[in-house]
C-alpha cells in the first residue's frame, strides 16, 4: 500500500495564476454613526472622571512628581524646556501663534484623520479608532497613578512663564471654556502621542511623500510648542512617544494596522484549534464520499484537475501557515508550488473490505498534517470493495470547520447543491449584549460534573461508519419530540454505557457545534459556537434516556449559550496573548468541558457528482477533543444518514462493536411502538441553524 505521509520523489506542480487573498470577514461595512458617538463620548466621561480625583493631595502629589522630572533632566544636562519657553517669551507674535497651535492642531488633525476613515476607508477606521482608544486608556491610566504638574504650575522659583495663561488663548487654559480641564496630566504627552499617532495612521494608509513631510513637521513643530508654552516636559514629550509605541504593539497583538504586508493573521477562531493540537490530538475534519466509481485512477486525475481549475476560490488551499514567533500570531502566506503527488494521493487498499477503509481513515486521523504545507488532502481510495472509489477530504481546523469542509466540497460538486449556511437574521445590540452576558454566566456553570471517559495522551484512533436511513431517524425525533441531534447525543450515551458499563458513570457533557455561518460568509474560517448537554449514562432504558436527553437538551439549546460562546472564541481571544491563548484553548478544548462531540449536519437531496461521478453518501471525521475519546459526526445525504465515529483507543478496543451498540440502539427506539417510522416535514433536518436565528425564533426542528 502506498505510504501518502512519505513524500519521496513526489512532483512538484506549479498551480495556476490566483487572485489574492480573501478579505477578512465583516471589514468593509461602515459601523453606526451614533453608536461611534456613544464611543467617543464614553472615553471623554473616562477622561472626567480622572480630573474628578484631583484634590489637594493629588495635587501636592503632582507638584512634587513635576519637580522630580526636571531635577531628573537638570541631573542630566537636558532642560530644554527651560531653555525654549525662554526664547517664545521674547517673541509675541510667535507666543500667540504658539498658544493657538497647542490649543487646536491636534485635536483637529485627530478629529479629522477619523471622520475622513469613517467615511472614505471604514475598514481602516476601524484599526485607527481601536487603537486611539488603546493610546487614551494607556494615558488615562498613567494619569491616576502617576499625576505631574507641567512646568507652567510648578513653584514661581521654577522661572517658568505660563504663555497660554498669560495670552489669554481661547479655548484653552487662557479661557472659561476649558478652565476646568484635567491640568495635571502632564506624563505623557497627549499632544504628542496624538501628532504622532495620526502621523502612523496616515503613513499607513498613503505612501505619498508630501503628506508623510507634513505630518513629520506637525509632530516636531508640535514637540516644540508644548515644551516652549511650558505645558510639557521633554521626558514628556518621549513617554508620548513610547505610549504610541506601546499601543502599536498591543494593537498588533489583536489585529494588523492597515496596508501590513505580512499575510492575513489567523483568526482567533481559527488559532484556537491549532493551539489545541498536539502530536496525540490532531485537530483536522473531514469526511468520506462515496462514489460510484470503478476507475479510481481515472477520477483521481479528474480530481487534481477540477480542484486545481477552483484552487482560485480557495485561497487556504495555496497557503501555509507561518509562525513568526510565540507572541505573533500565525499568518497565512501564499505557497508557490503545490506538491499535487501529496495533496491529492491515490490509496490502494488491496481487495481490502469496508472496515479496511474504516482503518485507513483512522490511520490519515493519528497524523498530524504538517504546517510546511497548505493544510488539506483529497486522497482518492480505492480496493475496499467492487465499483466503488472513495475520496477522503481532510482540512485543518484552523482552515474551516465541518461546514465549511463541505462547502469548499461544493465547488467541486455538480449540480451545485444549496449553500448549508442559514442567513442570519440579526439582533438589536440591546438584544445580543444581553444575550451573551446571560450565555456568559451559563457558561461560568457548565463543565466538571459528568463523568471522566477513560483516555489517555495517545494519538491511536479507531474509526468506524455506517448508514442509515434518514426517513429512520426522522420518524424516531418525531415521536419522541426531539431533534436529530437530541437521537445522535441519546445514541452515543446508550452507546457508552453498553461499552464500558458502570465506568460510564450516570452523566456525560456532550458538546454540539452550532453553526452561525451566514450565508455569504464563505466557506473560510471556523464560524461555529459550541452548546454543551449534560445527558444520562446510568442504567436505563433507551426510551427513557431519549426523553431525558431531548428534556436537557431544551433547557440548553437556547441561543445565548451559543452566542456567548461565540464571543469567546472570536472577540475576547483575540485579546488574549498567543501564548495564554494556547493555554486557553489547551485547557477548555479538552476532558474537563469537552467529554465528548456530537455534530449533525444537513445535506442536499438529489442527485449529485462530484469530478464526474456520483455520489452515494458522505460520512464525516469528526476530530477528537484533548482526552476526549469520542466523537461522533453525522451527515444526511439525499436521504441517507452516515455516521462517522472517532475513538480513542483507552474507551473501547473495538470500534466496530461500539457501532454495533449504536446501531442496536437505533433500531430498538426505531420499533418501539410497534409501528413503521413515519415522514416527518424536510425542515426537521436542518438542525445546525444560526445562533442568532435560534434566539429570534426558538422552535425546535
Amino acid at each position: 500500500m502506498t505510504n501518502p505521509s512519505r513524500p519521496g520523489a513526489e512532483k512538484l506542480v506549479r498551480p495556476p495564476e490566483r487572485g489574492g487573498n480573501a478579505p477578512e470577514r465583516g471589514g468593509n461595512t461602515r459601523p453606526r454613526f451614533w453608536w461611534e458617538l456613544l464611543g467617543g463620548l464614553i472615553l471623554f466621561a473616562c477622561y472626567i472622571l480622572v480630573d474628578s480625583l484631583n484634590g489637594p493631595g493629588r495635587i501636592a502629589t503632582a507638584q512634587r512628581n513635576g519637580d522630580d522630572i526636571l531635577a531628573f533632566e537638570r541631573s542630566l544636562h537636558i532642560p530644554v524646556e527651560e531653555w525654549l519657553n525662554d526664547w517664545l517669551v521674547r517673541h509675541p507674535d510667535l507666543q500667540t501663534a504658539a498658544n493657538y497651535e497647542y490649543a487646536f492642531t491636534y485635536i483637529l488633525s485627530a478629529l479629522a484623520l477619523l471622520i475622513g476613515l469613517y467615511i472614505k476607508r471604514p475598514e481602516t477606521y476601524r484599526w485607527a479608532r481601536n487603537s486611539f482608544i488603546v493610546l487614551n486608556l494607556v494615558a488615562m491610566a498613567c494619569f491616576v497613578f502617576y499625576p505631574a504638574a507641567p512646568p507652567r504650575l510648578l513653584h514661581s522659583e521654577s522661572g517658568f512663564y505660563d504663555t497660554v495663561l498669560h495670552g489669554s488663548t481661547w479655548g484653552s487654559w487662557g479661557s472659561p471654556l476649558v478652565n476646568h480641564a484635567n491640568q495635571l496630566a502632564a506624563m505623557p504627552s497627549l499632544h504628542i502621542a496624538w501628532a504622532l499617532w495620526v502621523s502612523i495612521v496616515l503613513a499607513c494608509i498613503s505612501s505619498a511623500r508630501w503628506l508623510q513631510g507634513l505630518s513629520a513637521v506637525h509632530v516636531l513643530l508640535t514637540a516644540f510648542v508644548v515644551m516652549a508654552t511650558a505645558n510639557h516636559y521633554l521626558l514628556d514629550v518621549v513617554a508620548g512617544a513610547v505610549l504610541v509605541w506601546i499601543t502599536v504593539v498591543l494593537m498588533g497583538i489583536v489585529t494588523d494596522r492597515p496596508g501590513s504586508a505580512k499575510g492575513e493573521r489567523l483568526g482567533a477562531e481559527d488559532a484556537f484549534f491549532l493551539y489545541a493540537e498536539s502530536a496525540d490530538w490532531p485537530q483536522h475534519v473531514g469526511g468520506i464520499v462515496m462514489l460510484d466509481e470503478p476507475d479510481a485512477a481515472a477520477y483521481q486525475r479528474r480530481m487534481r484537475a477540477t480542484l486545481a481549475a477552483n484552487l482560485d476560490t480557495l485561497p487556504r488551499f495555496r497557503q501555509v501557515l507561518h509562525a513568526p514567533g510565540g507572541w505573533r500570531r500565525p499568518r497565512w502566506r501564499d505557497c508557490p508550488d503545490i506538491d499535487w503527488d501529496w495533496h491529492t494521493p491515490l490509496i490502494d487498499l488491496k481487495s481490502g473490505d469496508r472496515d479496511a477503509l474504516d482503518a485507513y481513515v483512522a490511520q490519515l486521523q493519528q497524523e498530524m498534517l504538517p504546517r510546511d504545507r497548505p493544510l488539506w488532502r483529497y486522497v482518492t481510495v480505492t480496493g475496499f470493495g467492487a465499483g466503488r472509489t472513495a475520496m477522503l477530504v481532510i482540512v485543518h481546523h484552523s482552515v474551516a470547520d465541518g461546514i465549511g469542509t463541505i462547502e469548499h466540497a461544493i465547488r467541486l460538486i455538480e449540480p451545485k447543491p444549496a449553500t448549508l449556511a442559514v442567513p442570519n437574521k440579526p439582533l438589536g445590540w440591546w438584544q445580543r449584549t444581553g444575550a451573551i452576558t446571560i450565555g456568559l454566566a451559563r457558561l461560568a456553570t457548565d463543565g466538571g460534573a459528568g463523568s471522566r471517559l477513560p483516555s489517555s495522551d495517545s494519538a491511536e484512533r479507531e474509526f468506524h461508519s455506517f448508514e442509515v436511513a434518514l426517513d429512520t431517524l426522522r420518524g424516531i425525533a418525531h415521536r419522541h419530540d426531539v431533534r436529530l441531534t437530541d437521537v445522535l447525543m441519546s445514541v452515543t450515551a446508550g452507546s457508552v454505557r453498553r461499552a464500558i458499563g458502570d465506568a460510564a458513570g450516570d452523566t456525560l457533557h456532550i458538546t454540539t457545534p452550532l453553526m452561525v455561518r451566514a450565508a455569504d460568509s464563505g466557506s473560510e474560517g471556523n464560524l461555529t459556537a459550541a452548546v454543551m448537554t449534560t445527558v444520562p449514562t446510568m442504567a436505563m432504558s433507551e426510551t427513557e434516556r431519549l426523553l431525558e436527553v431531548g428534556r436537557r437538551a431544551r433547557q440548553t439549546e437556547r441561543a445565548t449559550r451559543a452566542l456567548a460562546s461565540r464571543f469567546v472564541m472570536t472577540t475576547a481571544a483575540k485579546l488574549l496573548p498567543p501564548p495564554v491563548h494556547a493555554w486557553f484553548a489547551r485547557t477548555v478544548y479538552g476532558f474537563r468541558f469537552v467529554q465528548a462531540i456530537v455534530t449533525n449536519m444537513p445535506g442536499p437531496v438529489g442527485r449529485h457528482e462530484m469530478a464526474g461521478s456520483l455520489m452515494l453518501w458522505v460520512c464525516p471525521i469528526i476530530p477528537l477533543a484533548r482526552r476526549a475519546p469520542i466523537a461522533v459526526g453525522a451527515i444526511s445525504w439525499s436521504g441517507v444518514v452516515a455516521v462517522g465515529i472517532t475513538i480513542g483507543p483507552d474507551l473501547v478496543t473495538d470500534s466496530e462493536a461500539f457501532a454495533a451498540a449504536a446501531r442496536a440502539i437505533i433500531d430498538e427506539l426505531d420499533g418501539v411502538d410497534g409501528t413503521e417510522s413515519e415522514s416527518v416535514e424536510p425542515e426537521a433536518e436542518a438542525e445546525t441553524g444560526s445562533s442568532e436565528t435560534a434566539a429570534a425564533n426558538p422552535a425546535r426542528g
